[in-house]
């Protein structure tokens, strides 16, 4: 019987996994597995690919507008939504929020009246800790529309990212759990293993070392 394919093994295809290396991420903490979520959208077959698969999945849920967040998450959004209505043989609106200075989501442009008394799919990249699509949630909710499901490309915490950190129903496309500790922790620090600079948070934080010494 031939695999399912996921959403892991199609960004394993683009590249987009990084291992055995010494990467940190945007939380702050260290690890050896980066999921480069920048080098999937290049490939508008793979990224469309991604699109189907939610779409493909909550075929079923009655839903009107796709929200996820910017910047990635416009172009999921758009792709979801586009084979939704595919699938549907209607209309799915495909809108996104922005983050604001303080790291907020929130819906500008007006887009918040294609979520006012609709059905909403929030969908998500990546997630770790939850919270940055938890605030999607809660802008959804509190535009006046009604949260059917949550769903991510790939969930980096299946432990700790459950439906009720996140605000609504959960599920992911894919998992690849990826363990991540303190810099007090990192074996990789303690091995003098030279840090990636080229993806993640590493250029900002031998900078930020720098300023400090």
């Amino acid at each position: 019987m031939k695999k399912k394919i996921n959403s892991v093994d199609i960004l394993k295809k683009v590249g987009a996994v990084l291992t055995d290396d010494h990467f940190v991420y945007t939380s702050g903490k260290h690890g050896s597995v980066y999921i480069n979520k920048d080098a999937l959208y290049p490939h508008t077959n793979e990224t469309a690919q991604i699109g189907k698969m939610f779409a493909e999945k909550f075929k079923n849920k009655k839903i009107d507008t796709v929200v996820a967040p910017a910047l990635g998450g416009i172009i999921l959004s758009q792709w979801t939504a586009y084979y939704l209505s595919k699938l549907k043989g209607r209309e799915i609106f495909g809108v996104y929020t922005e983050k604001t200075a303080d790291k907020n989501q929130i819906f500008t442009r007006g887009y918040d009246r294609f979520v006012k008394g609709k059905n909403v799919l929030v969908i998500e990249d990546l997630t770790t800790t939850g919270g940055s699509v938890r605030k999607v949630v809660d802008s959804v909710k509190k535009a006046g529309g009604k949260v059917v499901a949550v769903c991510v490309m790939v969930n980096r915490d299946p432990k700790k990212v459950t439906a009720e950190i996140v605000g609504g129903p959960f599920s992911s496309l894919g998992i690849l759990a990826v363990d991540a500790v303190e810099e007090k922790d990192c074996d990789l620090c303690r091995q003098n293993k030279p840090i990636n600079t080229t993806v993640g948070h590493g250029k900002k934080y031998l900078e930020a070392k720098k300023i400090k010494k």
